[in-house]
């Protein structure tokens, strides 16, 4: 009698050939799935739980459209990709467990596969390569250093522990270099950082916000996963309807701005908390400050429903709306950003955690400098 056999290599539904195991993408998302591609083109994702094959299907499908989310939902299946999908894979192992169950534990993962028709494809790539080409153009002149690799620890290294009177000295005191090495060293310093976030004084928030952004930045550097993991949390904590996000957009803003060469997928995310009237200025005011270093993230986002805010009643909305407009050199705002270089109503803007008082007139005049500049180059 012949063995069914129990274990087999993954393999791609459409060409069929043995697929290599998923890793995670080079840039981080808000939703990480572990992301592969074959070499007959097919792009998939894996789902160890076998219960996110929804969110796994929007991510491949971005993926194979190379991140470019606008393209993915004018697709149609069928029409323009086609899909497929190997259950019963056990990431763990990287095998298909025909019995989905291997040593007492279940086995519900799904490889899921998106794979272009060739026209698309080339469509895809046309896109691509037109933004990088924008995205170069428009980073000229602008600071994209990125920190040294922190240093790793030397041989007996004894291990720091982190504790909730060391972060808050550490805070206290600014030392970006001591928090840094505590998070290295121990990963719930991020947590207990954050957690410094809940405090009335306003101008406290700000700093601290300025302050993990530097963190944060040094820590990728080696450690790039812990950063996520407060990226997650900070969005998962934005999007709770029954707490105050105090002071957690600002830190958003400033971890993305910090390095948007691995976070800047998560800009866009930015944008589902415009809805609520409390966090719109945060809002604006973090996509301003991802604008100043790399304003083609804000272009690939429905940015154009910002618009009317340059209307908006109160005049820190209209100057950072005016900044946002600016760093991205919208021309097609000119006429209305016009119509604001004589309004002197003053708000605070804050930079890397100092306030300084500003008029909504001076912020649309230096944003029409910067779309001139960018008409003349």
């Amino acid at each position: 009698m012949k063995k069914t056999k129990i274990t087999s290599p993954p393999w791609c539904p459409f060409c069929g050939q043995k697929v290599s195991r998923a890793s995670d993408a080079i840039e981080r998302k808000l939703s990480e799935f572990k992301v592969g591609r074959c070499q007959c083109g097919a792009v998939y994702s894996s789902d160890p739980t076998g219960h996110n094959i929804g969110a796994a299907m929007v991510e491949t499908l971005v993926l194979a459209c190379d991140n470019n989310w606008d393209l993915a939902w004018d697709l149609m299946p069928e029409d323009d990709y086609l899909t497929g999908r190997v259950e019963d894979y056990d990431e763990i192992t990287h095998q298909v467990i025909n019995t989905r169950n291997i040593d007492g534990r279940p086995v519900r993962g799904v490889l899921y596969f998106v794979r272009l028709h060739k026209a698309v494809v080339e469509i895809s790539r046309r896109v691509k390569d037109k933004k990088e080409l924008l995205a170069t153009a428009a980073n000229q002149g602008v600071d994209q250093s990125v920190p040294a690799v922190e240093p790793a620890p030397v041989p007996g290294h004894t291990r720091l522990r982190a504790s909730k009177k060391i972060v808050r000295e550490l805070v206290d005191a600014g030392d970006v270099g001591g928090l840094v090495r505590l998070c290295l060293d121990d990963k719930k310093t991020l947590r207990l950082t954050q957690r410094l976030l809940y405090d009335p004084d306003d101008a406290k928030r700000w700093r601290l916000a300025a302050l993990l952004g530097q963190v944060c930045a040094r820590v990728a550097t080696r450690d790039p996963g812990q950063v996520s993991e407060l990226l997650h949390r900070l969005f998962e904590a934005c999007s709770d309807s029954a707490a105050t996000p105090w002071g957690m957009i600002e830190v958003l803003g400033e971890i993305i701005s910090g390095r948007t060469d691995i976070f800047g997928a998560f800009t866009r995310h930015l944008l589902n908390y415009m809805g609520d009237a409390s966090t719109q200025a945060q809002v604006v005011w973090a996509l301003a400050l991802i604008a100043g270093r790399r304003p083609d993230l804000i272009r690939q986002t429905p940015f154009y429903n910002l618009f009317h805010f340059l209307q908006h009643p109160d005049p820190q909305m209209r100057g950072l709306v005016a900044l946002l407009l600016g760093r991205i050199k919208a021309t097609e705002t000119t006429m209305q950003l016009l119509e604001l270089t004589g309004d002197e109503a003053e708000f605070v803007l804050w930079q890397a955690g100092v306030p300084a008082t500003v008029t909504v007139g001076q912020t649309a005049r230096e944003a029409l400098a910067l779309i001139r500049e960018g008409e003349i180059e």
